[in-house]
């Protein structure tokens, strides 16, 4: 274990320039919108842009710029400086994780938790009314758009809109360490609108699963030695049908950041996602790259921590 846990952090580093290096290449080959003429206002001169294009960098040829940021990045960990408002792009992305790990975080809980509980009741009852309804509002939830989700409910719970003013709405946001029930309470909407279609898929995944499991012979050794229905499900069927939800959970936790886009768009969260919407509306090269490479670490970190479990929680897994 120790030794794939060593390999996979040395293969971190060439993903990463990988990643770095297409996101360089689609930023010069795709059309977008040049930085410099966005940056010089209305009706600029060509001696205008020119100057700012050289004070960005943007005159060098993109090998060249590109292998200053690798430099920059491997001995100093400096991601550059925004073209739009000359911060610090490792400031700006520190200064918005605690956003995104909060609806990360909290939205991997809700989902977990729905997903496992109505996976589970719809398993232990198949063929129920209630596993029809589980089963029917799971589908539903997994064809709507994120984007659509929240927007329903801003309608329908928020504070200042809503027709049942239940939970604060859009720009509520309050950091943890100011308030803590005041963020609590504006990231409840969020949470739900994030975690709906991923609790939906991990109800029909552990759904099957469970079923399959529950089908097996031990689990009719278990319940031939008298064990209660409780034990013999909990203890003996869950465990074993859980490990696929453990895979799929650490995939979609490392993916999360582009539902956060949406999700922090519609609830305008100070987030990373939202960071990186706007970097590219202003075709900001420095803070794309930055929230490209972070959302690439992230995913990279999730799976190596999911691979980990999956050995944990079942005994026939050797790397």
């Amino acid at each position: 274990m120790t030794r794939y846990i060593v390999r996979r952090v040395l293969w971190v580093g060439v993903l990463l320039f990988v990643v770095s290096l297409l996101t360089f290449i689609i930023f010069y080959l795709l059309p977008s919108a040049d930085p410099a003429v966005l940056r010089a206002g209305r009706n600029p001169s060509p001696e205008r842009i020119e100057e700012i294009r050289k004070l960005l960098g943007l005159d060098k040829p993109w090998p060249v710029q590109f292998f200053h940021y690798v430099k920059n990045l491997v001995l100093h960990f400096d991601l550059g400086y925004s073209f739009h408002n000359d911060i610090p792009v490792r400031q700006a992305i520190f200064e918005r994780l605690p956003a995104t790990i909060s609806l990360a975080v909290g939205g991997l809980v809700v989902w977990l938790t729905a997903g496992v509980a109505v996976g589970l009741v719809s398993a232990t009852r198949p063929g129920s009314w209630l596993d029809r309804v589980a089963m029917g509002g799971a589908l539903v939830l997994i064809s709507a758009p994120v984007y659509w989700l929240g927007l329903v409910a801003l309608y329908l719970f928020a504070s200042d809109i809503g027709v049942f003013p239940l939970f604060p709405g859009q720009s509520s946001y309050v950091p943890l360490t100011d308030d803590p029930v005041a963020w609590f309470t504006s990231m409840i909407m969020p949470w739900c609108v994030l975690a709906s279609t991923y609790a939906a898929i991990y109800a029909r995944l552990l759904r099957s699963s469970m079923l399959e499991t529950l089908s097996q012979d031990y689990i009719r050794t278990a319940r031939a030695k008298g064990l209660r229905e409780r034990r013999v499900v909990m203890r003996h069927g869950l465990r074993a049908a859980i490990t696929p939800i453990v895979t799929v959970a650490g995939l979609d936790l490392g993916t999360v950041l582009g539902g956060a886009i949406l999700v922090e768009s519609v609830f305008n969260i100070p987030g990373i996602g939202r960071q990186a919407f706007e970097a590219i509306l202003d075709a900001d090269l420095p803070t794309i790259q930055g929230t490209v490479l972070f959302g690439a670490l992230f995913i990279v970190v999730a799976n190596l921590v999911v691979d980990i479990l999956y050995a944990l929680l079942d005994p026939r897994v050797r790397y």
